[in-house]
Protein backbone atom coordinates (compact mmCIF):
# COMPACT_ATOMS: atom_id res chain seq x y z
CA UNK A 1 0.00 0.00 0.00
CA UNK A 2 2.69 2.51 0.43
CA UNK A 3 4.40 2.09 -2.87
CA UNK A 4 1.56 3.24 -4.88
CA UNK A 5 0.48 6.56 -2.14
CA UNK A 6 4.56 7.37 -2.92
CA UNK A 7 4.37 6.80 -6.21
CA UNK A 8 1.24 8.70 -6.74
CA UNK A 9 3.07 11.85 -4.82
CA UNK A 10 5.96 11.32 -6.70
CA UNK A 11 3.91 12.09 -9.98
CA UNK A 12 1.97 14.50 -8.61
CA UNK A 13 5.24 16.25 -7.92
CA UNK A 14 6.49 16.02 -11.17
CA UNK A 15 3.07 17.39 -12.67
CA UNK A 16 3.13 20.45 -10.24
CA UNK A 17 6.97 21.11 -11.23
CA UNK A 18 6.01 20.90 -14.80
CA UNK A 19 2.17 22.47 -14.76
CA UNK A 20 3.72 25.06 -12.65
CA UNK A 21 6.99 26.34 -15.02
CA UNK A 22 4.50 25.94 -17.85
CA UNK A 23 2.09 28.42 -16.23
CA UNK A 24 4.54 30.61 -14.94
CA UNK A 25 6.65 31.17 -18.14
CA UNK A 26 2.92 31.53 -19.94
CA UNK A 27 1.72 34.15 -17.62
CA UNK A 28 4.78 36.29 -17.53
CA UNK A 29 5.61 35.96 -21.19
CA UNK A 30 1.94 36.98 -21.96
CA UNK A 31 2.32 39.91 -19.61
CA UNK A 32 5.75 41.26 -20.61
CA UNK A 33 4.56 41.21 -24.33
CA UNK A 34 1.86 43.97 -22.90
CA UNK A 35 4.47 46.20 -22.30
CA UNK A 36 2.42 47.70 -19.79
CA UNK A 37 4.09 48.10 -16.21
CA UNK A 38 1.16 47.32 -13.74
CA UNK A 39 0.42 44.31 -15.57
CA UNK A 40 3.62 42.90 -15.53
CA UNK A 41 4.02 44.46 -11.82
CA UNK A 42 1.07 42.56 -10.89
CA UNK A 43 1.52 38.95 -12.89
CA UNK A 44 5.25 38.87 -11.07
CA UNK A 45 3.42 39.45 -8.04
CA UNK A 46 1.07 36.37 -8.84
CA UNK A 47 4.26 34.34 -10.25
CA UNK A 48 6.65 35.08 -7.44
CA UNK A 49 3.97 33.66 -4.94
CA UNK A 50 2.99 30.79 -7.09
CA UNK A 51 6.99 29.47 -7.87
CA UNK A 52 7.03 29.32 -3.69
CA UNK A 53 3.94 28.07 -3.34
CA UNK A 54 3.96 25.02 -5.44
CA UNK A 55 7.36 24.84 -7.43
CA UNK A 56 9.04 24.94 -4.19
CA UNK A 57 6.98 22.83 -2.35
CA UNK A 58 7.29 20.41 -5.56
CA UNK A 59 11.09 20.94 -5.34
CA UNK A 60 11.43 19.46 -1.91
CA UNK A 61 9.09 16.70 -2.09
CA UNK A 62 10.47 15.35 -5.08
CA UNK A 63 13.81 14.29 -3.94
CA UNK A 64 12.01 12.62 -0.65
CA UNK A 65 9.52 11.08 -2.45
CA UNK A 66 11.88 9.55 -5.35
CA UNK A 67 14.24 8.81 -2.29
CA UNK A 68 12.01 6.48 -0.65
CA UNK A 69 10.79 4.93 -4.23
CA UNK A 70 14.48 4.03 -4.72
CA UNK A 71 14.56 2.57 -0.94
CA UNK A 72 11.41 0.63 -1.42
CA UNK A 73 11.83 -0.36 -4.76
CA UNK A 74 15.86 -1.56 -3.84
CA UNK A 75 17.28 1.01 -6.93
CA UNK A 76 21.11 1.96 -5.59
CA UNK A 77 21.75 5.12 -6.23
CA UNK A 78 23.95 4.17 -8.96
CA UNK A 79 21.03 3.05 -11.35
CA UNK A 80 21.59 5.08 -14.69
CA UNK A 81 18.52 6.46 -15.35
CA UNK A 82 18.40 7.81 -11.69
CA UNK A 83 21.93 9.24 -11.54
CA UNK A 84 21.33 10.89 -14.72
CA UNK A 85 17.63 12.48 -13.54
CA UNK A 86 19.74 13.15 -10.54
CA UNK A 87 22.19 15.27 -12.72
CA UNK A 88 19.30 16.96 -14.64
CA UNK A 89 17.77 18.03 -11.47
CA UNK A 90 20.81 19.97 -9.97
CA UNK A 91 21.33 21.48 -13.61
CA UNK A 92 17.06 22.52 -12.97
CA UNK A 93 17.66 24.09 -9.76
CA UNK A 94 21.16 25.87 -11.31
CA UNK A 95 18.54 28.09 -13.33
CA UNK A 96 15.62 27.88 -11.05
CA UNK A 97 17.65 29.34 -8.07
CA UNK A 98 18.24 32.37 -10.13
CA UNK A 99 15.12 32.59 -11.61
CA UNK A 100 13.40 33.22 -8.64
CA UNK A 101 15.43 36.49 -7.60
CA UNK A 102 15.22 37.80 -11.06
CA UNK A 103 11.53 37.19 -11.11
CA UNK A 104 11.16 39.56 -7.67
CA UNK A 105 13.45 42.20 -9.40
CA UNK A 106 11.70 42.55 -12.59
CA UNK A 107 8.68 42.59 -9.89
CA UNK A 108 9.54 45.31 -8.22
CA UNK A 109 11.32 46.97 -11.15
CA UNK A 110 7.64 47.14 -12.98
CA UNK A 111 6.24 47.73 -9.48
CA UNK A 112 7.92 50.91 -9.27
CA UNK A 113 8.03 52.37 -12.90
CA UNK A 114 4.09 51.92 -12.56
CA UNK A 115 3.68 54.03 -9.52
CA UNK A 116 5.47 56.54 -11.23
CA UNK A 117 4.02 56.50 -14.15
CA UNK A 118 7.19 55.34 -16.18
CA UNK A 119 8.41 52.98 -19.10
CA UNK A 120 9.74 50.05 -17.92
CA UNK A 121 13.40 50.53 -16.98
CA UNK A 122 16.53 48.96 -19.39
CA UNK A 123 17.64 46.55 -16.20
CA UNK A 124 13.94 44.69 -16.75
CA UNK A 125 14.38 44.19 -20.11
CA UNK A 126 18.31 42.37 -19.18
CA UNK A 127 16.40 40.59 -16.49
CA UNK A 128 13.90 39.63 -18.80
CA UNK A 129 16.21 38.30 -21.59
CA UNK A 130 17.69 36.19 -18.70
CA UNK A 131 14.47 35.05 -17.09
CA UNK A 132 13.57 33.63 -20.38
CA UNK A 133 17.12 31.98 -21.74
CA UNK A 134 16.83 30.29 -18.13
CA UNK A 135 13.86 28.93 -18.75
CA UNK A 136 14.43 26.49 -21.61
CA UNK A 137 16.96 24.40 -20.10
CA UNK A 138 15.29 24.38 -16.73
CA UNK A 139 11.82 23.25 -18.56
CA UNK A 140 13.60 21.12 -21.06
CA UNK A 141 15.80 19.04 -18.42
CA UNK A 142 12.36 18.86 -16.20
CA UNK A 143 10.62 16.46 -19.69
CA UNK A 144 13.83 14.85 -19.76
CA UNK A 145 13.26 13.81 -16.48
CA UNK A 146 9.87 12.80 -16.52
CA UNK A 147 11.00 10.56 -19.34
CA UNK A 148 13.55 9.11 -17.81
CA UNK A 149 11.03 7.95 -14.94
CA UNK A 150 8.69 6.57 -16.91
CA UNK A 151 11.07 4.78 -18.91
CA UNK A 152 13.45 3.50 -16.93
CA UNK A 153 16.21 3.23 -19.68
CA UNK A 154 19.63 1.32 -18.80
CA UNK A 155 22.34 3.96 -19.57
CA UNK A 156 25.46 2.28 -19.10
CA UNK A 157 27.53 2.45 -21.72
Amino acid sequence: MMYPLLLWLHVIGAAVLLGTGAGIAFFMVMAHRSGDAASIAHVASTVVIADFLFTATAVVSQPVTGALLMVRQGWPLTTSWIAAALGLYLVIGLFWVPVIFIQVRMRDLARAAAAMCQPLPPAYYRLYRCWFAFGFPAFFAVLVILWLMVAKPDLTI
